[in-house]
């Protein structure tokens, strides 16, 4: 008599293919081509095309037009056009029109899978059982918040006209992550395909009409990097989205440096995987399988990095090579693969190049057997690939491989694991596996990433942000903190620009003070001492009636390497409580209190009447107080997208933030800036307003008087504009306010591409410090922070 288990040693998996042929019929129908869907309605294909191709067999499966200039022009027309009826809907009316999206959506839902495969190569399975039901999921989840943007986001308005890029490797999800809740926020869209996959995203603007979606609501234009850059350089799209590579990512940010426009950006991921030695090791090589073998190893979170504790590596990594000896690669469509096909020839050259470059650096390279079947095979596949003996430093954990590659490293103490994976210019996503929870969060906490799963990974939900730190970009897509992207605050569009700001006087010898009394030398303050400017320069301060009242350091670029480096030995101000930091604060309002007069006779020395000043001294008080009562309330939220599995909303401080002050309102605008920063937990490097900074000077001593840890607040005198450029360069510096000219706003944006820091900038746009609208409130908290969200089994 035979034995089960016998039987299912010898089983072995029979053909299950997906049938195609509806999609099929389809492609037929459009035998000429497919046009861009704009103002409600498709183009014609014209002679201008491109080929997109099945990459499981190379086969041809439709011919689509080529956005240029004139196609853009078009397409950002019509959503300009459409702006205006979409916004003046109500709530209500967009959630009906979002909702009938997800309906259709679901109805289409096997087509869609299908077409999907056929497209990018990932497997039915992912598509079928994935892919299209989240893009179900974020249009529902983003029609209730149509209902509800009104009352959750007063005073807040959509942005304008979207331009969206999105990426080859989840073409639909993509879409939805991005329209939906710009459609929610009164938006309208011109979204740019991927030139490998745009047939969903064709499909999907067929659903549009379908659904009722008024005509130039959602534009769809079609192309490769030229249409892309077309798209974001248009004066008259207001936000930018965009998901792809760090390199591009750059790009976007030069090129819209100065515009004005709202950018978010969603790149490239090296995710570390940590298994600590007292993991289920048989549910971590599921969650390996799921973290980079899912979907070819072509996911920006993909878990390419295994960190594994010492004592268990070898047993780990033969389970691993077990389980892969088990995974199928093939035909897409048939429903028993685990792995589909890459999506082009031209990223199986890639990974192919990385892969070499991995052996070459000594790295230990495993395959399956049945590799080289896999390897000679029609079409873009490639097998399941594990590297040990990795080098922290190699190309194989520094570099995105964006392929089904994984490189293990060993590690032995938990901080260990923590420094390998933090050892990344990427911060996108990172996988936590420990039978100890108290273990597990420690490392989730200290790991500097977007998301950390906890014994899971590559779980996705509309209601949970996503997005990286450092290189991987800034800006959440899902959740509340999505919804932000693409709303603005509404007294903006009134703000009136300021005017130019006149050079500093020369750093030289000046007339004296009318003062008799002992020469004040004014210095800069750098992690909590007076120091003098490295340049060796003072440049004079004038008051009303151009009389001489001071000098004042002159900083370089010297002096705010010093003021960074101080900033991070004070990473215990980081550690404190909201409660502490808060103690601390209304201290700080205490003491400004008490020499509230000095501190209105100074600024009376600017030429601002006396009433003015005791307004302005008041009202610092004031601001110093209200972020001394946020300081222990902002504090993120918990989401249950499953019944088994809560998220974690965390607001974290962004470490290191630099900040520009403005001109008018001196004292009020740096304390306006600097208190919801360090109230959230940052440390930051301050540059006062460049005329008038003796207010800021006097105020460092109001902080060492404080309890305010020496290096939480450094302050660095001198022209703002070539001060921001070097804090806009600082490889250190996480996060950059500027409120300055609209050419010092640009020179930020452009400069902040080398390590991509996130940057609010006010564009040459004047704000009233005074009013609560505008100088106070949730803006300037949410910019302080970047929200991690962690993921964690619950009740299982």
């Amino acid at each position: 008599m035979n034995e089960i288990r016998d039987i299912l040693n010898t089983m072995d998996y029979g053909p299950a293919p997906e049938d195609d042929k509806d999609v099929r019929a389809w492609l037929a129908r459009h035998d000429d081509g497919f046009g861009h869907f704009i103002g409600g309605a498709f183009t014609s294909p014209g002679k201008d095309t491109f080929e997109v191709h099945n990459p499981a067999n190379g086969e041809t499966l439709a011919r689509v037009a080529l956005a240029g200039e004139a196609e853009v022009n078009k397409a950002v027309g019509e959503a300009s056009k459409a702006l205006k009826k979409w916004q003046a809907l109500s709530g209500n009316q967009r959630a009906r029109h979002i909702y009938a999206l997800a309906r259709h959506v679901q109805k289409h839902s096997r087509f869609l899978a299908v077409l999907e495969t056929l497209d990018n190569g990932k497997t039915i399975r992912e598509t079928r059982d994935i892919d299209i039901p989240l893009v179900a999921r974020h249009f529902y989840h983003h029609a209730g918040w149509a209902e509800l943007c009104e009352s959750e986001f007063p005073g807040y308005e959509a942005a304008g006209v979207c331009g969206q890029i999105i990426p080859w490797n989840f073409p639909l999800l993509m879409l939805a992550w991005k329209v939906a809740p710009a459609l929610a926020a009164g938006c309208t869209v011109v979204l740019k395909s991927a030139e490998h996959t745009p047939l969903t995203a064709i499909a999907f603007a067929e659903i549009c009409a379908e659904a009722g979606l008024p005509a130039g609501v959602f534009n769809l234009v079609n192309g490769a990097g030229e249409t892309g850059a077309a798209l974001a350089a248009h004066p008259d799209v207001a936000k930018l989205a965009f998901t792809g590579s760090t390199e591009v990512g750059r790009i976007l940010r030069r090129q819209t440096a100065g515009s004005g426009k709202k950018l978010s950006l969603e790149l490239g991921g090296k995710s570390p995987f940590i298994v600590f030695e007292n993991a289920d090791l048989d549910a971590a090589v599921e969650g390996v399988v799921d973290a980079i073998w899912f979907n070819q190893g072509e996911v920006c979170c993909a878990g390419s990095r295994a960190i594994v504790q010492e004592g268990i590596a070898d047993r780990f990594h033969r389970k691993l090579r077990a389980r892969m000896e088990k995974l199928r690669v093939g035909n897409p469509l048939d429903k028993s693969m685990d792995m589909g096909a890459v999506v082009a020839p031209v990223q199986i050259r890639e990974i192919t190049a990385k892969v070499e470059a991995g052996i070459a650096e000594g790295a230990e390279m495993w395959q399956p057997s049945w590799a080289k079947t896999t390897s000679n095979a029609d079409g873009c596949f490639f097998p399941p690939t594990l590297f040990t003996g990795v080098a922290p430093s190699s190309t194989l954990a520094q570099e995105e491989i964006f392929g089904p590659v994984l490189a293990s490293m060993p590690f032995r103490t938990p901080g260990e694991a923590v420094q390998l994976a933090n050892n990344s210019r990427y911060g996108l996503a990172a996988s936590v596996w420990s039978q100890n929870l108290d273990e597990a969060f420690d490392a989730a906490r200290q790991i500097k990433s977007g998301i950390v799963w906890i014994n899971s990974t590559n779980l996705f939900d509309a209601s949970a942000g996503f997005g990286g730190y450092k290189e991987s970009g800034f800006g959440r897509e899902g959740g509340r903190e999505g919804m932000r992207e693409y709303l603005v605050p509404s007294w903006l569009g009134k703000a009136r620009a300021l005017p130019e700001s006149e050079p500093l006087p020369a750093p030289e010898p000046a007339p004296g003070s009318d003062n008799p009394g002992l020469d004040r030398t004014v210095k800069m303050y750098i992690g909590g001492k007076q120091a003098r400017p490295d340049s060796g320069y003072s440049y004079p301060v004038n008051g009303k009636d151009g009389r001489h009242l001071a000098e004042v350091g002159l900083g370089n670029r010297k002096d705010i390497r010093n003021a960074v480096e101080a900033a991070h030995k004070a990473s215990g101000w980081s550690a404190m409580t909201g409660h502490q930091r808060a103690q601390v604060l209304y201290f700080l309002a205490e003491n400004l209190e008490l020499r509230g007069a000095e501190f209105a006779a100074r600024l009376s020395e600017t030429g601002m009447s006396a009433a003015t000043a005791r307004r302005e001294v008041e009202a610092s008080v004031a601001r110093i107080m209200f972020y001394a009562a946020w300081a222990d309330k902002y504090d993120g939220a918990v989401r249950a997208p499953d019944k088994r599995m809560l998220t974690l909303a965390l607001n974290e401080p962004w470490d290191v933030m630099g900040i520009s002050c403005p001109d008018d309102a001196t004292l009020l605008g740096l304390v306006s800036l600097v208190m919801p920063a360090i109230a959230m937990g940052n440390r930051v490097v301050v540059t006062p307003s460049p005329r008038q900074p003796l207010a800021a000077c006097d105020f460092y001593q109001v902080l060492d008087t404080s309890d305010v840890p020496g290096g939480v607040v450094n302050i660095v005198t001198g022209d703002r504009d070539t001060l921001a450029d070097t804090l806009a360069k600082h490889d250190d510096v996480a996060a950059l306010w500027y409120f300055g000219s609209q050419a010092g706003s640009e020179l930020v944006e452009r400069e902040s591409a080398g390590n991509l820091k996130a940057v609010w900038a006010n564009n040459g746009k004047a704000r009233d410090w005074f009013d609560a609208r505008q100088g106070q409130g949730e803006e300037f908290l949410f910019r302080a922070v970047r929200v991690k969200t962690i993921w964690t089994p619950f009740g299982v």
